[in-house]
């Protein structure tokens, strides 16, 4: 693929699945826009490794959580680099995959679910906002929102998690109809369980290969496996394709 003349926006890209998709388009040729929190030092490393890589980077800071702060993160990326073509919202609440810790329903407040709402929900629907402008004045433009297979297959009940993604897909799918008569086309990519990444560092190697079993290709995600997917999606070669979700767990999902 040939991302040379490719602009893309990572939220959350300072490590694991973001920092690999960055790296990914980089390698292609494009130019990304690292976002992070509060990684100052990791997402410069990302996007100096994105330069390294045959593309170039640039790091903005931004909490995706605020409208006032997404909104200078578009305006920053706007002067930086010209344009944006391409939007992988990635970001989300920090979540620990823990089968043998988590949350049952009846110890969750709706708070916890709100809080998840806000991390998965609020922070594309800030995004969108500030990039969908500039998208339209290009007449084209490729969103990618980062789910999860949890939501067609809950082998863990993550409720408050897994709920939160349930909404995003939803979200993207309202928004593939309202915004493709405009050229720009919204997908999801709906990952199994990544590992390692910080989020999943603490699941048990029994887990691991339960879950491997169960699997028809016999292993679990590395974060370099959701690469492929996203960057199909913000490809020529998926132009026909909007309101779609890509499941991207070795076969668990299959639909």
């Amino acid at each position: 693929m040939d991302f040379s003349d490719t602009v893309v926006l990572v939220t959350g890209a300072s490590r694991g699945i973001g920092a690999a998709i960055a790296k990914a388009f980089a390698t292609e040729g494009a130019t990304v826009i690292v976002n992070y929190l509060k990684s100052v030092e990791l997402a410069r490393q990302v996007a100096e490794a994105c330069k390294g890589l045959g593309g170039d980077g640039l790091a903005i800071r931004a909490d995706v959580n605020s409208q006032a702060e997404v909104q200078a993160m578009i305006d920053q990326a706007m002067i930086g680099a010209g344009k944006i073509d391409v939007v992988v919202n990635n970001a989300f609440l920090a979540y620990t995959f823990d089968p043998d810790d988590r949350r049952l329903f009846w110890n969750l407040e709706w708070n916890d679910y709100q809080a998840q709402l806000e991390g998965s929900l609020r922070s594309t629907y800030n995004v969108c906002k500030s990039v969908i402008p500039e998208f339209n004045k290009q007449a084209r433009g490729s969103i990618i929102n980062i789910a999860t297979d949890l939501v067609e297959r809950p082998s863990v009940p993550y409720h408050e998690y897994s709920t939160a993604k349930s909404a995003l897909i939803a979200f993207s799918r309202n928004l593939a109809v309202e915004l493709g008569p405009m050229g720009i086309r919204v997908n999801c990519v709906a990952p199994g369980l990544v590992y390692p990444t910080d989020a999943s560092r603490r699941t048990k190697q029994d887990i691991l290969e339960n879950i491997i079993t169960q699997t028809p290709l016999r292993r679990v995600a590395e974060p370099e496996d959701v690469t492929g997917p996203v960057m199909f999606l913000a490809s020529h070669w998926s132009r026909f394709m909007t309101g779609q979700t890509l499941y991207v767990d070795g076969g668990l999902v299959m639909r």
